[in-house]
């Protein structure tokens, strides 16, 4: 049977420190005493309508749900270690708000925070918007859906993942990324993806310079490419582009097909990627 707590106020060090089963509704941490960790090692927690002022609540939990609830910029690293976790129509506003965490699921929700999610497993986020530096680094088997993105170094070294019908405004995203799909997506910033391999994008617009160098097994589909220069650099890549690129340089291997492209540099003799133009 669930304790259920409601219009509450908590300040003190480790509040409801290994609570299980307990539902919070209408609740502030917050207050003079600064205490931090409240639901520290916790599990089975439902959480409705709080306010989160203070630091670290949610570290080794299990079994969590977050519902219509603010965490404030002096909440920070609100979730780390935890696993099974469900955040809905939430402000996640501190730094650092999730790491090292597993089998978390966040919908409708808006976060603002640097370092958000690191070596964090099976994330999905849906109908979310974000916005952060070093987003989702060092990640694996991330399922986002229709998710905004205004941030940096996003999605560095991260693996097995799927985006869809997300538009994303970062620089540097998806270096190093691994077995990756992109798809119905915008993408705009500067050096898309360097260094990635087994990367996929489909029916997705990419804008901005020098994208897709130094890539494996890269392949485009039926993609947009807006104010792309120096694009391709010692990348092995499948590509059909619709629409003009303004440079693309020393392809590696494998095949662009592109309607139009303002010009074609060759300037190093292990360029055998194929251009075609025009067909």
């Amino acid at each position: 049977m669930s304790n259920i707590i409601k219009n509450e106020k908590f300040d003190e060090e480790r509040a409801l420190y290994g609570s299980n089963g307990v539902v919070l509704e209408n609740c502030q941490f917050d207050g003079p005493a600064d205490g931090e960790s409240a639901l520290k090692e916790s599990k089975n927690v439902e959480v409705k309508d709080c306010f989160f002022n203070l630091r670290y609540p949610f570290w080794h939990d299990d079994n969590l749900v977050i519902e219509n609830s603010e965490m404030t910029e002096l909440c920070r690293a609100a979730l780390w270690y935890t696993k099974n976790a469900i955040i809905r129509n939430t402000k996640m506003h501190g730094i650092k708000a999730l790491r090292e965490c597993a089998d978390i699921t966040i919908e409708g929700s808006d976060i603002v925070s640097p370092e958000f999610g690191w070596s964090v497993d099976d994330i999905t986020m849906k109908d979310s918007s974000a916005e952060s530096e070093y987003f989702m680094m060092r990640s694996n088997r991330l399922h986002f859906d229709h998710v905004t993105l205004k941030g940096k170094y996003s999605f560095q070294y991260i693996t097995d993942s799927v985006f869809e019908n997300c538009n994303f405004d970062t620089k540097d995203a998806f270096w190093h990324a691994n077995n990756v799909t992109i798809k119905n997506s915008t993408i705009k910033g500067e050096y898309l993806a360097w260094y990635c391999e087994n990367v996929t994008f489909e029916n997705c617009t990419i804008i901005g310079t020098q994208p897709l160098c130094y890539c494996k097994n890269l392949k485009l589909i039926n993609c947009k490419m807006v104010d792309t220069d120096l694009a391709f650099e010692k990348s092995e890549v499948e590509a059909t582009v619709t629409s003009p690129v303004i440079s693309i340089k020393n392809p590696l291997k494998g095949c662009i097909k592109v309607p139009q492209v303002g010009e074609i540099i060759r300037d190093d003799e292990s360029s055998k990627g194929e251009i075609i133009v025009g067909e």
